[in-house]
């Protein structure tokens, strides 16, 4: 089945565009469960889905599923090229769906985690819903020049899904979004200087900043996301230098315990309905890299958290961020 191509405007601004895909009645509701106003996509299918739906999706690793926030993060013209070649979710689904088997349930806005993951893993990972000829076919038949995205999408996923073995079911609580600010006085690498970047990860999940050239004090300000599952462990942080021609050296490493904005954000529920206050604190102590000790503040109806650390195992250079605290129902 070909899908539908929306004409490209270019004079639009790319943000503008994906709004105006996002409008279409059919992306209004997860093209995974059917919850309304979505505001996460998989920019590799062309799906918008919601927030329960997109912390699945990152786990299926960014070969089968890049996710992107619609509102938070930065896209770029071929990635909102291929959303809009897509279609949307209508046209999306008549692939990813076209031969879901009886007996197979497609879930809803308030189906448990394990059904959610259960059916997007046999949809995208497994492609178990593709009609037979599609799965079959080696390369573009009749299908036109419309389904050329979707046929690229097939045929990578079919070259990684070999590589990767399934994750297992994890159960997310919400997402982490983590502001880089900056870095001061970090280790020498190089002759003079060092091209750091910064690593963080969660469980199975890592992403990354740019690289940022010869420059011992960068400002990043750089917006990272991780989806937090209910068991979590700290936020792991590593700085590296990067290198063209060798492995990359640690410029320090440092660890982020969550567990004290996580308590305190639980503690006082919906956020929005209280001022700007201090809600809780994650103490400076001999066991964490803490510089001062932390303050959990709610800002504007969000859960926020400045943290400044000492990176370990270097001789210099300290990391500052700011964390903010999404809930699954925000």
């Amino acid at each position: 089945m070909a899908m539908r191509r929306m004409e490209l405007r270019r004079p639009a601004s790319g943000k503008s565009r994906l709004k105006e895909l996002l409008l279409q009645s059919d992306n209004r509701i997860c093209a995974d469960c059917g919850a309304p106003d979505p505001k996460w996509a998989s920019a590799n299918i062309g799906v918008f889905i919601c927030l329960k739906c997109c912390g699945v999706h990152r786990s299926l690793g960014t070969h089968v599923s890049k996710v992107l926030s619609v509102t938070l993060d930065e896209w770029s013209e071929d990635e909102i090229d291929a959303m809009i070649e897509v279609g949307g979710n209508a046209s999306a689904n008549s692939i990813y769906e076209a031969f879901i088997p009886d007996g197979v349930v497609k879930p809803g806005p308030d189906s448990s985690h394990e059904a959610r993951s259960k059916f997007i893993r046999s949809k995208y990972e497994l492609q178990e819903f593709l009609k037979p000829s599609l799965r079959m076919s080696s390369g573009k038949t009749s299908a036109s020049l419309q389904a050329s995205h979707s046929w690229q999408i097939l045929d990578s996923f079919r070259s990684n899904t070999s590589q990767t073995e399934s994750a297992g079911m994890v159960e997310f609580i919400g997402l982490l979004k983590v502001k880089v600010i900056k870095g001061k006085n970090l280790a020498i690498r190089d002759m003079m200087s060092s091209d750091p970047y910064v690593v963080l990860s969660l469980g199975q999940q890592t992403t990354q900043t740019t690289v940022m050239n010869s420059n011992l004090n960068p400002e990043w300000n750089e917006e990272l996301m991780l989806s937090v599952p209910q068991d979590h462990g700290p936020v792991k942080l590593k700085v590296f230098d990067h290198d063209t021609f060798s492995a990359d050296d640690l410029m320090g490493e440092a660890e982020i315990d969550i567990r004290p904005m996580l308590t305190a954000a639980m503690a006082f529920g919906d956020p929005e309905k209280f001022g700007n206050m201090q809600i809780g604190k994650w103490l400076k102590s001999n066991d964490n890299a803490l510089i001062e000790d932390s303050i959990i503040n709610i800002v504007d109806g969000k859960v926020k958290q400045n943290v400044l650390l000492k990176l370990q195992n270097v001789e210099s250079g300290e990391m500052e961020l700011e964390l903010e605290w999404m809930p699954l129902d925000q």
